[in-house]
């Protein structure tokens, strides 16, 4: 959701109303989503990033933030009314305390909704996701060693690597490490959109976004509407085959 700043400079607007404007035009392009029948959409509300701006401006994204997701958990909010589960995606720890437990809260009120899912990426960057990921794998797989050693049936450490020639399965596997991704609640994106026309992933998703469509309109995400919403299906449907070919042959 790219170009909310610049938005609000290039309309002359107040400090903050460009991500207002931008918030309403997201609320559209779930719409279309929902209407559809796109069943998972994830969206780059804050990266880690964004916590090295002006204090004054990070406030007010807080603020923002955090009425916006007090907003979800009624029952006239946009995730009810099409059934929707939300997951906050991210190192939550990072955020104030009100936004974080509004986090929580809006993730207990939508936990029952079946019909879709929207993932939020708040303290995120993909790197950091990738690290996070690692760390837990080789921790899980830590206690386990740890448990089957003391049980006299764990992995001979002292001979393990002995050998760089004998074939030996990893203690670490990739689905391991799939497993403990943020972003393990949903399917990997069969569409970015990224405006403004800028084509850097901006470290988002880029593990999960190998093969996937990117769709960068030169639009302001604040100026983002219906007819940018069809382009990019209709992008995507001319390199369906294209990908998915690509993905069977990795």
């Amino acid at each position: 959701m790219d170009g909310n700043r610049r938005y609000a400079k290039k309309q002359k607007l107040m400090d903050g109303t460009g991500h207002r404007v931008g918030f309403v035009a997201l609320m559209s392009m779930l719409k279309y989503c929902y209407e559809l029948g796109v069943r998972y959409v994830t969206i780059y509300a804050f990266s880690i990033d964004n916590f090295k701006r002006q204090r004054e401006e990070v406030q007010s994204l807080m603020d923002l933030m955090h009425e916006k997701i007090e907003g979800l958990i009624k029952e006239e909010s946009i995730v009810n009314r099409y059934g929707v589960k939300v997951h906050f995606i991210g190192n939550l720890k990072l955020l104030s305390e009100p936004v974080r437990l509004a986090a929580v809260r809006a993730m207990v009120a939508t936990a029952n909704n079946s019909r879709g899912v929207l993932s939020i990426c708040v303290a995120y960057t993909s790197t950091d996701e990738i690290v996070h990921a690692v760390q837990e794998s080789c921790e899980e797989k830590w206690n386990e060693i740890s448990i089957l050693h003391a049980s006299g049936a764990g992995y001979d450490l002292d001979k393990f690597g002995e050998n760089e020639n004998e074939e030996r399965e990893s203690v670490v596997k990739l689905t391991d490490i799939e497993r403990h991704m943020y972003m393990a609640v949903a399917h990997d994106p069969d569409i970015l959109i990224r405006t403004s026309g800028e084509t850097r992933l901006s470290n988002f998703l880029m593990w999960q976004s190998a093969y996937c469509c990117l769709y960068s309109p030169s639009v302001l995400w604040s100026e983002i509407g219906f007819r940018h919403f069809v382009w990019a299906i209709l992008n995507f449907q001319c390199n369906r085959l294209y990908l998915e070919r690509k993905k069977k042959q990795s």
